[in-house]
């Protein structure tokens, strides 16, 4: 139990930072800075890919010396490009500090789950990871209110003390990672090195996660963009809909997530989010119609995130190897940069140029990539099934 205030506690003061950037930083380097959008957007696409390329040596690295000791040391450097970000003032040194915050947060994430299934057990490893978040979702919206505060005053000194902030936050989660117990780092293992690149398998089921979270960017892109061209709908509905997102999380992950045991559990509840999905989709598409059709669409939508976040969660620990949950934890985590590095781009395409029938292709896709995970978790049960708990 203490260990697990731990990882809430940390992952708390970490989604606060993390809630004042994502609101924060594109002002402070396009206003502040004085960096061009496109810059601005090529640098943090740079940075973020660079991280996910560096994630799954660095999830090895959290396997062979400890995740406690390679968390720490990931947060600590998150705290210095944050840090380093209030000194940027060309586009080479803004890329390269993007470059060491994407490598850091990367990292950080896959030595923090790895940390996890060290120290929670199996049957609770799905429940603990809703739970963080729940909390990542509730600092969020805390950070993002902080933010707001800076963005209303639209001052230098009004953002480098949020981006202070952030580093703290970080300083802060690396004080309270090392109130945890070590995990036992693995001396060797039998293999190749970077047994998870091999695992084809698990990269499909990575593959297929990646294309079920290609929802991130509806919410916080294309949906805006949707309703300010096709519908009537007021633009203070797109706040709203994101307190509808971020307060659904925080109120009924955790309890979506109990229901979720083992990967029998896990593949029906994936199923499940892409039809969940193709509903909100198909709804989404009504919204020239009535502002109602776009609060339905917000529901459907968050309940099948919940869905799939449990599903994911309980495939992507209980088809790793527990002597790699470190690299294998970054290689399903490299699903979320795909998502946020080619979804505004494949979904602007074709929602916004295809309309009702962009809208249902959409749809359609989510729901065949969720009836898809059943099929590829048998397949990477039958590769190692004494390994592995639960069935599909």
């Amino acid at each position: 139990m203490k260990n697990r205030q731990i990882l809430v506690q940390a992952q708390l003061v970490n989604s606060l930072g993390d809630g004042v950037y994502l609101v924060t930083s594109a002002f402070y380097f396009a206003r502040i800075v004085g960096l061009p959008a496109t810059e601005i957007g090529l640098g943090l696409t740079l940075g973020w890919a660079v991280g996910t390329v560096a994630g799954v040596p660095l999830g090895h690295l959290a396997d062979r010396r400890g995740p406690r000791g390679v968390a720490v040391l990931l947060a600590l450097t998150t705290a210095t490009a944050v840090g380093s970000f209030m000194f940027v003032r060309s586009f080479g040194l803004f890329v390269l500090v993007a470059c060491l915050y994407g490598t850091a947060q990367t990292g950080l994430a896959a030595a923090r789950q790895a940390l996890l299934a060290g120290l929670i057990e199996p049957a609770q490893r799905t429940a603990v990871r809703a739970l963080l978040q729940a909390t990542l979702n509730g600092g969020l919206a805390v950070g993002a209110a902080l933010g707001g505060l800076a963005l209303h005053l639209d001052s230098r000194p009004a953002y480098l003390a949020l981006f202070a902030l952030d580093a703290l936050s970080f300083l802060a989660a690396a004080a309270l990672l090392l109130r945890l117990p070590a995990v036992p780092a693995v001396s060797s293992v039998a293999g190749p090195r970077l047994a998870v690149l091999r695992d084809r398998p698990y990269a499909l089921v990575t593959l297929i996660n990646a294309v079920l979270l290609f929802y991130m960017p509806l919410l916080s892109l294309i949906v805006p963009l949707w309703i300010a061209t096709r519908t009537s709908a007021p633009t203070w509905m797109v706040s709203v809909l994101l307190l509808v997102n971020t307060g659904g999380v925080v109120l009924f992950q955790v309890r979506v997530a109990r229901r979720v045991q083992n990967l029998r559990d896990a593949s029906v509840s994936v199923r499940y989010a892409g039809l969940v999905m193709f509903a909100a989709c198909a709804v989404f598409a009504l919204s020239p119609y009535g502002w109602v059709f776009l609060l339905v669409a917000a529901l459907l939508q968050v309940g099948s995130e919940l869905l799939l976040a449990a599903g994911a969660w309980e495939i992507s620990f209980g088809l790793a190897p527990d002597d790699r949950q470190g690299q294998y934890q970054a290689f399903f985590g490299t699903g979320v940069a795909v998502a946020r590095m080619l979804g505004p781009v494949v979904l602007t395409t074709l929602v916004l140029g295809g309309g009702t029938l962009g809208w249902l292709l959409l749809g359609a896709a989510f729901a065949t990539a969720g009836a898809a995970m059943a099929p590829a978790v048998r397949w990477a049960l039958r590769e190692r099934p004494v390994a592995q708990q639960g069935h599909a």
